[in-house]
């Protein structure tokens, strides 16, 4: 782990330097073009061109991964004209990649290698080498690529972070990429989670505190809301507000009375995410979903719960 740790501080170094000029030449490259990211790799640099290519797609960035070995026997034909074809081999001398670079070479494709020799057949080849420090492996007999592809890692995701931020990609961006899992969960919208209609618990502000818990009943959230005439928010009703009002004894009187007047509400727009954030921070159970300030809905630890969030 020792030299993995040095060889991303390496890494950082040379990001200072000429490899940091390069780098944001490949981004403006990437950027402007009008196709997709190929990326290519034999042996774990293949591993880590798989990956890269699927954080550069999840983010905004049209990419995938071409096999080598698969490119010699027909796939060079998913390669085109306008995309950037980003090669990765630690030594620069894969025999495998001969076909792609030729085919690059040939027609006008542009090549981005990450490599660690400048002098390396794929460096000399490429329209922008990315020159990785030279590192030790972490393996003991310095064979088997640990330093390497951890380095090689890191670059591609400097690339793919690069190019979603320059690009504005947002949470919004990216639950369209990723609407399975907790994940998608996470990046839902409380408009898609809340109870909505009928299923609100409301009670006007003439109300008793009676009716309040009838309400509250009824709903079985332990919470109503109050509006005035017009249907705006002007208070909440908890299970806690009834205890306190109980205190001396039973007294039914006016729900205004024993109702919080400051409720800590939310929009229909808010990530779940943030609104589980919200519940626990307050320690609280339920949010009001308002809408030009009326209660368009209700949400529930529950239904966060139920969706995936937490």
């Amino acid at each position: 782990m020792t030299l993995e740790v040095e060889g991303l501080a390496a890494l950082q170094a040379a990001l200072d330097g000429e490899l940091g000029g390069r780098l944001a030449e490949a981004i403006a490259v990437i950027r402007a073009s009008q196709g997709r990211v190929i990326l290519t790799g034999m042996g774990k640099s293949g591993h880590v061109g798989r990956k890269i290519a699927a954080t550069l797609a999840s983010t905004g960035t049209p990419s995938y991964f071409v096999h080598p070995g698969e490119a010699s026997h027909g796939d060079l034909g998913m390669i085109q004209a306008a995309d950037v074809v980003v090669a990765l081999s630690w030594s620069g001398e894969a025999p495998e990649l001969s076909d792609i670079v030729a085919y690059c070479r040939r027609f006008g494709v542009t090549l981005i290698a990450i490599t660690s020799r400048a002098g390396g057949t794929l460096g000399m080849a490429a329209d922008i080498p990315l020159i990785l420090p030279a590192m030790p492996e972490a393996c003991p007999n310095g064979l088997a690529p640990t330093t390497s592809t951890t380095m090689q890692m890191a670059l591609g995701d400097a690339l793919a972070v690069a190019l979603l931020s320059l690009r504005g990609f947002t949470a919004v961006d990216f639950r369209k990429f990723h609407p399975g899992g907790k994940l998608g969960a996470q990046l839902r919208r409380a408009r898609e989670l809340m109870h909505g209609g009928t299923g609100v618990p409301m009670v006007p502000q003439s109300a008793s505190l009676a009716e309040a818990i009838v309400e509250m009943t009824g709903k079985r959230f332990g919470i109503t809301s109050v509006v005035d005439a017009e249907g705006r928010l002007v208070g909440v009703v908890t299970d806690g507000d009834i205890r306190r009002a109980f205190e001396h004894g039973f007294v039914d009187r006016p729900v205004a009375e024993v109702m919080s007047r400051r409720p800590r509400t939310i929009g229909p727009d808010l990530l779940a995410l943030e609104a589980l954030g919200l519940m626990n921070d307050l320690r609280i159970t339920s949010l009001f979903v308002l809408e030009d300030g009326r209660p368009a809905g209700i949400l529930h630890m529950h239904d966060l719960l139920r969706a995936g969030v937490a």
